[in-house]
């Protein structure tokens, strides 16, 4: 059976109630994820689909997500989008940056009010205390009105009437208080500029989704991320649970057990591939989601290959996808001529032979579009 008719065909091979390995797991999942086989898809339209493409690390990730997952995407497709306030970044799923849609943007925000909460009292509550939130995000609301400010300068101004205040602090907490959007340059393929904020409502000149649905948010995570358990769907969004929302939505979705007896929730049209369909080899962008969004990974991430992708100090290498499970990381390097080079090292074992030249193919696809067509892929041994 072909990707293309694996990923077309609705319901898959497991009858509802049955079992679903970890093959077929990850069948399901890079079907959802259009990395079984490319699209035509607008970037905007894969953008929703994905409910956001984490973009902490700018500018790359979420251009090479979409490079990825889309036949013909050039850069300068994402950098119109978010040029023309089609598309913005801002703090979402687990409190992290997102690039989202206008209209997610809008509407997740509110919905994850809770997660930039929780995230603000973990590491800044202890400075908060006593400290009229409600004022602080009055007072930061016109300052990034007037104009887009960095969380440095932000803090700074905030702090001149908090003199008794970390200004850092006063910055994260308007940061959780407000739906605050990076503006660009940052984020932009092939240019710069530091992190400037200001509101959503005046970015996009309207307000937040007054009647967000968790019922939504639910049902969107299964058609990009499904078969899934609601502690899969915490992971995504960080909300906690969430386990009633899925039991809510019983009567329009399917159930399948995993390997260890856990309840996985599903559409019952949504692609469950045939386990044994064929993946082709993959390199999927830093801090992409497809490893980020369950709290079992192991259906696209080997455990113990998990350290080595995400490392101590945070970071999400970009990944090389072998039959559809993780099997080494890539980078691109920056020469000190100005030239760009794109490193593979695989894990465990060399890439045997067929992957290797699929691998070397999607190496310099990614090296043509970064503008290093003439850079060199090197192999590194396998660790």
């Amino acid at each position: 059976m072909s990707p293309a008719s694996a990923e077309q065909r609705p319901g898959g091979p497991a009858a509802e109630g049955g079992v679903l390995g970890r093959r077929a797991l990850g069948r399901a999942l890079l079907a959802r994820q259009h990395l079984l086989e490319r699209t035509t898809a607008t970037p905007a339209a894969m953008i929703e689909h994905l409910g956001g493409l984490q973009a902490q690390a700018a500018p790359q990730p979420p251009y090479l997500g979409l490079l990825s997952r889309l036949d013909g995407f050039a850069p300068e497709a994402l950098t119109e989008l978010i040029e023309s306030r089609r598309v913005v970044r801002i703090a979402l799923q687990r409190g992290t940056i997102h690039l989202v849609t206008a209209e997610d943007c809008l509407t997740l925000r509110p919905l994850l009010q809770p997660v930039l909460d929780k995230g603000l009292r973990a590491a800044f509550g202890k400075w908060l205390v006593g400290l009229d939130l409600d004022a602080l995000a009055a007072e930061a609301r016109v300052l990034v009105e007037k104009e887009p400010r960095t969380f440095q300068l932000l803090g700074t101004e905030l702090a001149a009437t908090r003199p008794d205040r970390d200004p850092a602090a006063l910055a994260q907490a308007a940061r959780a208080l407000l739906p605050l959007v990076q503006v660009p340059p940052r984020g932009v393929w092939g240019r710069g500029g530091p992190a400037a904020h200001t509101t959503a409502e005046s970015w996009l000149g309207r307000p937040l989704d007054p009647e967000p649905s968790l019922d939504d948010l639910a049902l969107r995570y299964l058609a990009a991320f499904g078969p899934a358990t609601a502690a899969d769907l915490q992971k995504w969004c960080g909300l906690t649970g969430l386990a009633p929302v899925l039991k809510r939505l019983a009567p329009r979705l399917v159930t399948f057990r995993d390997e260890h007896g856990r309840l996985l929730h599903d559409l019952p049209d949504a692609p469950r591939p045939d386990p044994d369909t064929p993946v082709p080899v993959r390199l999927i962008a830093p801090f992409d989601n497809l490893l980020l969004s369950h709290a079992d990974r192991t259906r696209v991430l080997p455990e113990e290959y998990r350290p080595r992708v995400m490392t101590q100090n945070g970071l999400v290498l970009g990944s090389v996808l072998v039959d559809g499970l993780v099997a080494g990381s890539w980078r691109l390097v920056e020469e000190r001529s100005g030239a760009r080079s794109l490193t593979v090292r695989p894990f465990g074992a060399p890439l045997d032979p067929a992957d290797r030249r699929a691998a070397l193919a999607e190496a310099e696809r990614v090296l043509a579009f970064a503008g290093g067509g003439d850079g060199e892929v090197r192999f590194e041994d396998a660790e």
